[in-house]
């Protein structure tokens, strides 16, 4: 069985072009020249980007969830074994 599971930065990833094509769209057939639309869907596109990386920003894991996904520690990993070019 496939599972998908979509979150907040697929949704984003999605938005951004159909930000920017929606609204240029909309814009131009509202009558304003394409010169404007487009720089304004890239403000909001923009904006989305922002909202995405700096107002709900990707986390790090919390320290126990990277302890129960970490392999050994240095300490116990074995020395490296020496490698003669000869």
């Amino acid at each position: 069985m496939l599972y998908i599971m979509t979150g907040y930065y697929d949704y984003i990833l999605g938005l951004i072009p159909l930000t920017l094509l929606g609204i240029t769209g909309t814009l131009t057939v509202a009558g304003l020249q394409l010169t404007t639309a487009v720089p304004m869907a890239a403000g909001m596109a923009a904006l989305l980007t922002g909202h995405a990386l700096f107002v709900n920003g990707p986390s790090s894991p919390s320290p126990a969830r990277l302890d129960e996904h970490a392999g050994p520690n240095a300490a116990d990993a074995p020395s490296p074994s020496v490698l003669d070019a000869d």
